[in-house]
């Protein structure tokens, strides 16, 4: 039989139109959420003010494998990213299980994303039910990112400017409130560091527990190295938006945490329900419930944006490499992946219909399959780079952007994950999620090799690089 070329007259491709600053803007955008604006009081709970150490173990692996991302995104720009870069040191069963791995996190965690945001302005407007509200939300969404990558990135940087605004006047008004610059309000300093029981109350046993909510608040940052692909210039975009997101990702969060912890005692209610909203109050900020509800909303709402943006781009490519149905390469005249685009939404909006029909376990059984997604994700993309770095090295080819300190902080980077997974397993909670989520990636696994005799006979389509193993 003959096999279908990776272009047809219905694959029109991907047009290049998203510039470096709207990259940059959402790959914090990605990662600035509600995990960070809420899920940051359950982290200080656990750890106390030694929850900063936490962030920045967690944040030395993001940087260490968006490292990584960049230098094999600057060799080879592709929208399936971490999941074509698999393929390429793994071969077709990595892939395709990492690709349709990210894509069903993405798919559902849109459904999460559009019932928080829901339940948030239902009780605003209690006329209006949650789920019109998230049947408005998945179609305003749907249409920014049919739109065209050109006006999904500009709608995208504004909406994630909002969430780095807010984030920035947090922190001018914290570390006012710490000097004591702030009319009526007296000097917090940074006594609350060590007063209630010390840095560490609970010892290096918090530190590691915060570590395993810790390190999923970080997870959304590798949408840049998607969005690079639609870039004018993937190979010299790639090492300015990594460092940049970088940067300002470890500023933000831990300096957020750092004003948290350092305003308010660590073990206070207040803290462990809405660590952001808990400070602006005893700040006598007016309106902060209200404010803090707006931001959280917008928070999710870029998330999901995002996201849609994020698993259109990898059912396109692996559409593009034959692994997924051919109908999810078609492309409209301005570029845009529309079938992929409309059955993410609809896999997400899918979800939601079952979180209404059954709201005490579907949304909840998902996310669990789904929670330690990162995990996965991040170790293949870390042994993927190892593998193509040495190849890369052994072939004498040329790389436009080369990780420093390798092979060592490669190796740092996968003992770090290793060592996450390890504490994961002791966690009666986290073990379940990662149980679940390595059930799944084995099923996907499975079924890619299944596949693949099928890609053999001609049934289905494989990508050069495919035929070529």
């Amino acid at each position: 039989m003959t096999e279908v070329p990776l272009t047809t007259t219905t694959t029109k491709g991907l047009h290049p139109g998203l510039t470096r600053r709207q990259i940059s803007m959402m790959g914090l955008g990605g990662a600035i959420g509600a995990g960070l604006f809420v899920g940051s009081g359950q982290a200080i709970g656990i750890a106390g003010p030694a929850v900063l150490v936490s962030y920045l173990i967690a944040g030395t692996v993001v940087i260490l494998v968006m490292a990584m991302l960049a230098e094999m995104v600057a060799a080879r720009p592709s929208s399936g990213a971490f999941s074509s870069f698999a393929q390429r040191a793994m071969g077709r069963s990595a892939g395709s299980a990492v690709g349709w791995l990210y894509w069903i996190q993405l798919v559902v965690v849109i459904a999460a994303e559009a019932t928080g945001a829901a339940g948030i302005i239902e009780g605003w407007v209690p006329g209006i039910p949650a789920w019109l509200w998230v049947l408005i939300f998945v179609a305003a969404l749907t249409a920014v990112n049919l739109f065209g990558v050109r006006n999904y990135g500009r709608f995208e940087f504004w909406f994630a400017a909002i969430k780095v605004f807010a984030i920035i006047a947090f922190l001018v008004v914290g570390a006012c409130a710490i000097l004591g610059l702030i009319p009526g309000v007296p000097a917090t300093g940074v006594g609350n560091l060590v007063a209630h029981g010390g840095f560490a109350p609970h010892g290096i046993a918090g530190i590691a527990a915060a570590l395993l909510i810790v390190v999923f608040a970080f997870g959304g940052t590798e949408v840049v190295a998607i969005a690079a692909a639609e870039s004018d210039d993937p190979a010299n975009n790639i090492k300015r938006i990594v460092r940049e997101v970088m940067v300002r990702i470890l500023v933000f969060y831990l300096g957020s945490i750092f004003v948290i912890v350092a305003v308010l005692p660590w073990d206070s209610p207040e803290v462990l329900e809405g660590p952001f909203s808990a400070v602006l109050a005893t700040l006598q900020v007016p309106g902060v419930d209200l404010v803090m509800s707006l931001i959280v909303v917008m928070a999710l709402l870029s998330a999901m944006n995002a996201n849609i943006y994020g698993a259109s781009r990898m059912a396109y490519s692996l559409g593009e490499r034959g692994l997924a149905p051919l109908a999810s390469v078609r492309t409209s005249a301005a570029g845009v992946p529309y079938v992929a685009v409309l059955a993410s939404v609809a896999f997400g909006f899918v979800t939601v219909v079952l979180n209404w029909a059954f709201p005490e376990t579907v949304l909840g059984l998902l996310l669990n399959i789904v929670g330690s997604t990162v995990l996965v994700i991040w170790t293949a993309t870390v042994v993927s780079q190892i593998i193509l770095r040495r190849r890369a090295d052994r072939d004498g080819e040329h790389l436009p952007m080369r990780m420093w300190g390798f092979p060592w902080l490669s190796w740092l980077a996968l003992a770090l994950l290793g060592t996450i997974i390890a504490l994961a397993m002791i966690d009666p909670t986290a073990r379940i999620q990662l149980l679940l989520t390595l059930a799944l990636t084995a099923a996907l696994l499975i079924v890619a090799r299944l596949t693949r005799g099928l890609a053999r006979r001609g049934v289905i389509r494989q990508s050069d690089d495919t035929r070529a193993r």
